[in-house]
């Protein structure tokens, strides 16, 4: 009775050794395990949307590898869906990147807060007048996607602490 119990644990823990398989960007895994992330594609919206249902389409974060890719982090803002999160956005005087259906979509600044390449529109709309002393603001990003008939709208933080001037 106890060695079966005992055999029964032991194979419940070795199935529940492989329940770890999220690969989601900020998902830790062990570095020795898994190589670096390659950067996401970079391409124009109607490429990146082409043939998809866009009403199934979220802004998906970025990752080490995409920001690099990009340039980096300085001189920018990054909308983050939570407060410690990866960017899902980031923008500068002259235009902006979102990573939509694993694509990074550069847009370019049509005025202060709004972004656009072609039908694919993004709204940065901040919540709070100032920013903080880190440099942070509660901000909506709203994200109007190419014949989907509804918006879709994220209430996350804008981080500035990076840009200058």
């Amino acid at each position: 009775m106890i060695r079966c119990a005992i055999l029964f644990a032991a194979l419940s823990a070795l199935g529940l050794g492989a329940c770890n398989r999220n690969s989601a960007t900020g998902n830790d895994r062990e570095a020795q395990m898994d190589p670096a992330p390659a950067p996401a594609p970079r391409m124009p919206a109607a490429q990146a949307l082409s043939g998809i249902a866009t009403e199934a389409v979220q802004a998906e974060t970025m990752s080490d590898a995409d920001t690099a890719s990009l340039g980096g982090l300085q001189g920018k803002c990054v909308i983050r869906l939570t407060a410690v999160g990866f960017p899902s956005f980031m923008h500068d005087g002259r235009g902006g990147v979102i990573k939509l259906n694993g694509k990074l979509i550069p847009l370019r600044a049509d005025r202060d807060g709004m972004f656009a390449d072609g039908q694919l529109r993004v709204v940065v709309r901040p919540v709070d007048d100032k920013f903080n002393a880190d440099g942070v603001r509660e901000a909506d990003m709203i994200v109007m996607l190419p014949e989907a008939k509804d918006e879709i709208g994220y209430r996350g933080y804008e981080d500035c602490s990076r840009r200058t001037g």
